[in-house]
């Protein structure tokens, strides 16, 4: 095996042991901030750090393979820099909260973004063959999955944050979209990009970043969802964490 397989294999074995511990235990950052777990940082900074490798890394990794020139691979790249562009250096700076995050926390995503920036970076640059990919229908499906839960997961955010006005940090119960019927649209929606992601690249370094994702995610929203039904006694009893009518 070579080194990108072995770290493909990582980030996807990494997944259960992810599940199970974010199961029991909430990562201490956001709503779900508590002391005890180090020296921390603010909630820009820490976004920022944790999530700079995917841009970085990833156009390095990139731009040193020998396909990066080739029409599949730049749309791929494009795909992925439309997301974490936006990520690492817009949707901090929306941020109302100034709960502080943890250095633990922000060098763990970075350990992450770096591997799956190796990962996913190399793989469309280097170790795989697109010739002709364009006009295959599983690049077509995938990347309008992809669009699907990117508008998804921008659209669900954009309604958190209208939440609150200029200066304030209370939470409020959040209304329209999909929030009529699940409490976290917006990780549906980051969940169905990497599946899309997943299918476009048709590759292990895409199938075990959708499913690390998943794993961080899904035990997240259900922490969420049990959060709101215990802070507001009013929340929409209907309403399901992360899956309408599911879970």
């Amino acid at each position: 095996m070579t080194l990108h397989s072995w770290v493909t294999v990582s980030v996807a074995v990494a997944a259960l042991p992810t599940l199970l511990w974010l199961l029991l235990i909430s990562a201490p950052y956001g709503r779900h901030g508590r002391g005890g777990w180090g020296p921390t940082l603010g909630p820009r900074a820490g976004w920022i750090l944790m999530e700079s490798p995917a841009v970085v890394a990833f156009l390095m990794f990139y731009l040193g393979g020998a396909h990066a020139t080739e029409p599949a691979p730049m749309a791929m790249a494009a795909v992925w820099l439309c997301h974490y562009i936006y990520r690492t250096f817009v949707f901090p700076f929306r941020l109302r909260s100034n709960r502080p995050m943890p250095v633990s926390i922000a060098l763990t995503g970075f350990g992450f973004n770096l591997a799956n920036a190796y990962t996913n970076g190399r793989q469309i640059a280097n170790e795989g063959d697109y010739t002709g990919w364009l006009s295959d229908p599983r690049f077509f499906v995938g990347l309008t999955l992809f669009g699907v839960g990117w508008v998804v997961n921008l659209y669900s955010d954009q309604l958190l944050l209208r939440l609150r006005a200029p200066g304030e940090s209370g939470y409020r119960i959040p209304h329209g979209g999909l929030y009529r019927w699940i409490s976290c649209p917006n990780y549906l929606g980051e969940i169905a990009e990497w599946l899309g992601w997943a299918l476009l690249t048709w590759s292990g370094a895409g199938l075990a970043f959708f499913l690390f994702t998943a794993a961080n995610l899904v035990p997240r929203a259900i922490t969420h969802h049990a959060w709101y039904r215990a802070t507001f006694p009013d929340y929409p009893p209907g309403r399901k964490a992360i899956v309408p009518a599911l879970l």
